[in-house]
């Protein structure tokens, strides 16, 4: 007979019970304190409809005890009080994954996926000790302050399936319909795989807010884990990676040699996370920054002074011109002057005014910054004949102005 809501009592001569967390089908769940130990334990009280029962469990409790993992329930006891069954475990501060999903309905990719993989962990530490869990779902998964997942109740759902098997005479499911196998709906044995299809149901169920199948009544679910492929989680919410979707899928194949490991999803779950963690504190070294867009390359700094120097140099070029064209009109003048003095002084009987002076100026093209300016000028004076000895006074002024032009160019470069 189970202990009734508001007792509370020294269960013995051990644990005291103190208050009542919850009650299922099986049994009650309390939490109470080890007066031995001094500390808080959750003690869970079982029905067990036959003298049978309790030295299965008895065994069964056994094999559970030997589990240490850290995503698993530790089990510290096992005992019989006034013909009830009691099991003795770690007392869990925190919440059902099943109080989580009500509260938040689906969870964000990346979180559903941490707390699968640490689900598989969990499962995979109890297969290699030969014992399935038989009863996957989110009201048997704990969940801590820190978001550390916890597997209550191994060997528990093994020997009720033991004492009663999957279904009853009257049809009645013992389990939860919605994270059942299909070889455990068809009445065959519990395997390893068994526990990783309840596994893919309850990712499925925190990735899109739903379980795999619905229906009306347990059976019509039931029907469906044996021969309807459920629908792709992406279909139902198109931000789950493609890849994650798929691996689902691969976690509820209808044939349980199909379906991988609990070693192998654990390890699948947590190195492909949809988003990379927050932190990652083994690194020694900041990650390097992706490179920005190529910039253009800069000018060289020869390239610049040319671009600057360019302007300043053709200014310079035509304050020179300017001046250069004035002293060339003046010199011009002053030797067609000297020219006609002469000429006078020669033949007085028929003077002559003075010849007609013609200067061009041709102003300097700014644009090839290379080539100087041109300038031309020219003088004609009209004299008697038989002063031709006055051209070759002009020479040596003409040879004079031309060096000084190409000194002007040479020191401008």
């Amino acid at each position: 007979m189970v202990i009734g809501v508001g007792v509370q009592g020294l269960l013995s001569d051990r644990y005291q019970l103190q208050e009542l967390l919850g009650r299922g089908a099986m049994g009650e769940v309390w939490r109470a304190a080890d007066q031995v130990l001094d500390r808080l334990v959750a003690v869970k009280l079982l029905r067990a409809e036959e003298a049978a029962d309790a030295e299965r469990f008895r065994l069964e409790a056994q094999t559970a005890a030997s589990l240490n993992h850290p995503n698993v329930v530790g089990m510290y006891d096992f005992g019989s009080h006034q013909d009830q069954l009691y099991l003795v475990m770690e007392f869990v501060d925190g919440w059902s994954l099943a109080q989580e999903r009500s509260l938040r309905g689906r969870l964000d990719p990346q979180e559903a996926a941490a707390i699968a993989a640490q689900m598989a962990a969990g499962l995979g530490a109890a297969h290699q000790h030969k014992v399935i869990h038989r009863d996957v779902k989110p009201a048997n998964v704990m969940l801590t302050a820190e978001r550390t997942v916890k597997i209550a109740d191994f060997g528990i759902a093994r020997f009720a399936d033991a004492a009663a098997g999957t279904l009853t005479a009257t049809g009645k499911i013992l389990g939860t319909a919605d994270y059942l196998a299909p070889e455990r709906a068809l009445g065959r044995p519990a395997q390893p795989a068994s526990d990783v299809y309840s596994l893919g149901c309850v990712l499925y169920q925190l990735l899109t807010g739903r379980a795999p199948f619905s229906g009306s009544t347990s059976l019509a679910v039931l029907q469906q884990h044996v021969s309807t492929a459920p629908a792709p989680p992406v279909l139902l919410r198109p931000e789950i990676p493609q890849r994650l979707s798929e691996y689902v899928l691969s976690l509820l194949a209808k044939d349980p040699a199909h379906r991988p490991t609990a070693e192998q999803a654990a390890d699948w779950l947590a190195s492909h996370q949809p988003t990379p963690p927050a932190a990652v504190p083994e690194l020694t070294s900041p990650m390097p920054a992706p490179l920005p867009p190529a910039a253009p390359a800069p000018e060289s700094s020869q390239a610049r002074t040319a671009a600057h120097t360019r302007p300043r140099r053709q200014a310079k070029l035509a304050s020179r011109a300017v001046l250069g064209g004035t002293a060339l009109v003046l010199f011009t003048a002053a030797v067609a002057l000297g020219a006609s003095l002469t000429s006078g002084e020669n033949t007085p009987s028929s003077p002559s005014s003075p010849a007609p002076v013609t200067v061009t100026s041709t102003s300097p093209d700014p644009t090839p910054a290379s080539t100087p300016p041109s300038y031309s000028a020219t003088a004609s004076a009209t004299a008697p004949a038989g002063n031709g000895h006055d051209d070759h006074k002009d020479q040596p002024h003409k040879a004079k102005h031309g060096a000084g032009k190409g000194n002007g160019r040479n020191s401008d470069d």
